[in-house]
């Protein structure tokens, strides 16, 4: 007979790569973790972790067992969850993150439009700009814009976003329009975090250094000073599009405008989609991609 003590804190210690953070997944305390862990390796006599101060990680043999044990414990989920109506109505906890701009804009209203449809629902929205440990800290999913770094995260793609550059009717009545990527340089160029903007040429990406008299990490300090005239800025289209339809803001060198970047929900590839995470999956990219067909 199979005995499963010990397996679920394995599985869990595995995909943390931490003793305190399987704990607080589980929700048990660190020290019940370990024991559990201890007692699974005399068990098999065998060694699943290696362990120093600072770092855990899984051995040769301890690979092996847990893909076997993930495949259980998925099945045991999958099982569970057909013997529930969660599918039918979400509950229990959510976990997700996003940037801080688009999520306050963009996400947040979404995700509060999604609990009003399931008030069962216990929903945790992190909007910050770094990139979190999803398994150590125990977050279903992220939103993540632009390009994706390589990683092993399974991703699904969202929606879409473009990068516009613009500047006001002023700044161009005074200091004209730019007709090339070339020709940048003789304007004034407001910079965010990077000192370059992307472009499009002939299918291939072109990086331009940019230079001007603001820099700044605000998106939203760099359209106010693009619309009082100061200069010129490149920004995503959630940002501008109000504007640029108002006729405060016009569109720039469309040619080499860069094709559009992607809105990513990024999430554990060893962490099986429940069926509330999944709904919200499709409940986001429905209702992102209606505003992009609305606002074309």
């Amino acid at each position: 007979m199979f005995i499963w003590e010990g397996v679920s804190e394995f599985v869990a210690v595995a995909e943390a790569e931490s003793f305190t953070a399987a704990a607080k997944r589980l929700g048990i305390s660190t020290a019940q973790v370990s024991r559990q862990v201890s007692a699974l390796e005399s068990r098999l006599s065998t060694r699943l972790f290696y362990r120093t101060t600072r770092k855990v990680s899984v051995t040769e043999a301890g690979q092996t067992y847990y893909q076997h044990c993930r495949q259980v414990l998925d099945g045991l989920e999958e099982a569970e969850r057909a013997m529930t109506n969660l599918q039918l109505v979400p509950k229990g906890q959510l976990r997700l993150t996003a940037p801080v701009t688009f999520g306050e804009k963009t996400i947040a209203p979404l995700v509060n439009d999604f609990v009003l449809r399931y008030p069962e629902l216990e929903v945790q929205l992190n909007l910050t700009n770094q990139k979190l440990d999803l398994v150590g800290e125990s977050y279903d999913l992220a939103v993540r814009l632009g390009k994706l770094e390589d990683s092993s995260m399974m991703a699904r793609r969202l929606s879409s976003r473009a990068l516009y550059v613009c500047a006001s009717p002023e700044y161009l009545s005074t200091y004209g329009f730019p007709h090339s990527l070339s020709e940048l340089e003789q304007h004034n160029c407001l910079q965010g975090n990077l000192d370059y903007w992307r472009f499009q040429e002939r299918g291939k990406l072109h990086n331009i250094r940019i230079k001007g008299n603001i820099k700044c990490d605000s998106g939203w300090a760099l359209l106010d000073a693009a619309l009082k005239g100061i200069g010129i800025v490149q920004l995503p289209d959630y940002y501008v599009q109000p504007s640029l339809a108002s006729g405060e803001l016009i569109s720039l060198l469309e040619h080499w405008q860069e094709a559009d970047d992607g809105i990513w929900a990024i999430y554990p590839q060893n962490r099986h989609l429940s069926p509330k995470v999944r709904m919200l999956l499709d409940y986001l990219s429905e209702s992102l991609q209606s505003d992009n067909r609305h606002q074309q």
